[in-house]
């Protein structure tokens, strides 16, 4: 990860550098979202695990990151007979980019507040060179 929002900004990016940047997620991560993306249902976190070559704990980990990112959905599929389990699909992506497309307004706005707060704070302080 890079030290500045200067070398960040210098660095070859890849649409899935935001799910990094904005929501702080791991490559993991990104390669649970890319197996849950490209499969053609909606997959358990033992078929995540094995798609992905990791322990179940281990992608279980990175699925609740997901989810909590609003990345992926979780439904419920239930047994005729009773009991349940868990599968996993991707949040449409318009969706996720909107979320995006938020968060990154806030942070501008934040940003610019600071900025102006900077300005009124050395302003006065700070000699005019002529």
């Amino acid at each position: 990860m890079p030290e500045s929002m200067s070398e960040y900004l210098s660095q070859d990016m890849h649409c899935e550098g935001l799910l990094e940047c904005i929501h702080g997620l791991k490559e993991l991560d990104k390669e649970v979202f890319r197996a849950l993306s490209v499969a053609e249902e909606p997959l358990t976190v033992d078929e995540i695990a094995e798609e992905v070559e990791r322990e179940r704990s281990t992608a279980y980990r990175s699925v609740q990151r997901l989810l909590s990112s609003g990345f992926i959905q979780k439904e419920q599929v239930n047994y005729d007979q009773g009991g349940y389990y868990h599968v996993y699909h991707p949040t449409d992506p318009d969706q996720i980019a909107d979320d995006m497309q938020r968060v990154l307004n806030d942070w501008y706005a934040k940003m610019g507040q600071l900025i102006s707060e900077f300005r009124e704070q050395y302003r006065d302080s700070t000699p005019v060179e002529q």
